[in-house]
């Protein structure tokens, strides 16, 4: 049993940092254990131009703590109306690596995402040619379907069809969440991978009802049953480069969560490379943990891997119960509870 694990510094492939107060009070988490990380592009109102994420680029490089060589790699927002000459924009940039597909009214801030995928087929031709990673939230929002099919439907639907008509777009099916939509992404083409966060390895849907609502574990895409979970896991720990870690951390206020209509998502930058030290350590598969939150990512991308490290100790240790959020608390993902891995940052 290994008690110290040393990594070459990961990246975080699906990161939500949300913007101002708040964005400062979480940024320091990511960028003490992350070299990179890809930014959502979900602000209230959302980044749909190269403009935008450039500002937006800038002010998170203001709030990095000093030291931290942290990279924030940005990402636009895909509407109905996105023009292909604006991906071309973004590609010229040189700081937007790929454009985020959220499905209208599929998860936060995401009301003016697109409403049918064949509205943007030219921007997709464009991002195509440009070689512009798109980013997909995997869920179809068609209220006939049941939450917990929506994925499925999600790659019969639309990525099925994105991959037939543009074969050399690569693809990110993010926060994947069954053991179907992992032995998708193992088949298909080397032009599709996937990334897969924390809290859809540590839990199944039972976690968002036991004892009662826990609504800090409620997140989109919902977790799913156990046999999924098992087969996540089976997935990041075979080896298979198509797999890499996005944590998909997703602040949001005590109050916004404890509601009637809460936000989905977890908060799970804090303690994210312990979270997943601890998945592949219950599977003994720690030797497999490097490259699922070093290499894979880069090398999917088309950038460097990191030449810096960082270590794990077998550690038992409480998590917070909450962090300071602006003028609210911040409940983070396993409050309180106890963790097995402890990082040196």
């Amino acid at each position: 049993m290994k008690d110290v694990v040393t990594l070459t510094r990961p990246d975080d492939w699906h990161l939500h940092l949300r913007d101002g107060a708040v964005m400062r009070a979480v940024l320091p988490h990511s960028a003490s254990q992350f070299a990179r990380a890809i930014i959502m592009p979900n602000l209230d109102p959302p980044i749909t131009n190269t403009e935008q994420a450039l500002a937006y680029r800038t002010r998170i490089l203001e709030a990095i703590p000093n030291g931290s060589a942290f990279q924030p790699l940005m990402t636009v927002y895909l509407t109905d109306t996105t023009s292909p000459s604006e991906i071309v924009r973004a590609k010229e940039s040189g700081h937007i690596l790929a454009a985020k597909l959220y499905p209208a009214g599929a998860t936060t801030n995401s009301n003016l995402g697109v409403t049918n995928i064949y509205k943007i087929y030219s921007v997709l031709e464009e991002m195509q040619k440009q070689g512009l990673i798109l980013l997909l939230h995997g869920e179809v929002t068609d209220p006939e379907i049941d939450i917990f099919d929506r994925e499925a439907v999600f790659i019969e639907r639309v990525l099925t069809p994105v991959i037939r008509d543009f074969p050399t777009l690569r693809i990110v099916l993010e926060h994947i969440t069954t053991q179907n939509a992992a032995d998708y992404i193992r088949e298909a083409p080397a032009t599709v991978a996937a990334t897969i966060t924390a809290h859809h390895l540590l839990y199944n849907r039972n976690a968002i009802f036991n004892g009662g609502i826990r609504p800090h574990n409620y997140c989109l895409p919902i977790l799913k049953r156990e046999c999924h979970r098992q087969g996540l896991i089976r997935a990041i720990t075979s080896g298979n480069p198509k797999y890499f870690l996005g944590t998909d951390s997703a602040p949001h206020s005590r109050q916004r969560k404890e509601t009637a209509y809460g936000c989905a998502g977890c908060y799970t930058a804090y303690a994210a490379m312990e979270l997943y030290a601890e998945v592949f350590d219950a599977s003994r598969a720690l030797h497999q943990l490097e490259s699922f939150a070093s290499f894979n990512g880069p090398d999917f991308y088309g950038l460097p891997r990191n030449t810096g490290t960082i270590t794990l100790y077998r550690k038992y240790t409480l998590s917070p119960d909450r962090f300071s959020f602006g003028i609210d608390d911040l409940i983070p993902f396993r409050a309180g509870e106890k963790f097995e891995w402890q990082l040196v940052k």
